[in-house]
């Protein structure tokens, strides 16, 4: 059989809804219940899910993948070298208004020469910072993002519960 010889019929006759029990789409008219799509004039598009957040707005529109996760915040080499102190981490950074938070991964990048000596405790750096560093004396040690400080609450709960076990 051919597609051009089939005998079906070419249209559907539409679906009347609401037009009485006995016609099979009749009370609720194949809307359910209650609700908003229930009611009439209903607003949502084909995107809405109910009113949590879209799974449009979830997938990226560019090509390739753009990662959630915040970059790290950038130390040059050549900045290292104002720094004073034996030891240079994240709260040092901070202090010399090198970085924005110092809760936040850090990365030393090269640029410049790096002359100081000094311990440096920060989250990374590159291969050529980390050879200047040794270099010039100095180590450096991977460590971990330092944690936020404890809100007053947490610090009342920690106090009120060291009291309880004198």
């Amino acid at each position: 059989m051919k597609y051009n010889e089939l005998e079906a019929a070419p249209n559907k006759n539409r679906k009347r809804v609401g037009r009485g029990i006995a016609a099979g789409q009749g009370k609720t008219a194949g809307r359910g219940t209650k609700g908003q799509g229930a009611r009439t004039g209903k607003k949502f598009g084909s995107t809405f899910m109910g009113g949590q957040g879209p799974l449009v707005r979830r997938i990226p529109k560019a090509k390739g993948f753009k990662s959630l996760r915040a970059p790290a915040q950038v130390v040059y080499a050549d900045q290292l070298n104002d720094l004073k102190g034996t030891t240079i981490d994240n709260m040092s950074l901070y202090e010399a208004g090198l970085v924005n938070t110092p809760y936040h991964t850090v990365k030393i990048i090269a640029r410049g020469e790096y002359t100081g000596k000094a311990i440096v405790k920060v989250q990374s750096a590159s291969a050529s910072v980390r050879a200047a560093i040794t270099k010039a004396g100095g180590s450096f040690e991977a460590v971990d993002v330092p944690n936020l400080p404890a809100s007053k609450d947490e610090k009342k709960i920690e106090a009120r519960e060291r009291a309880a076990k004198k």
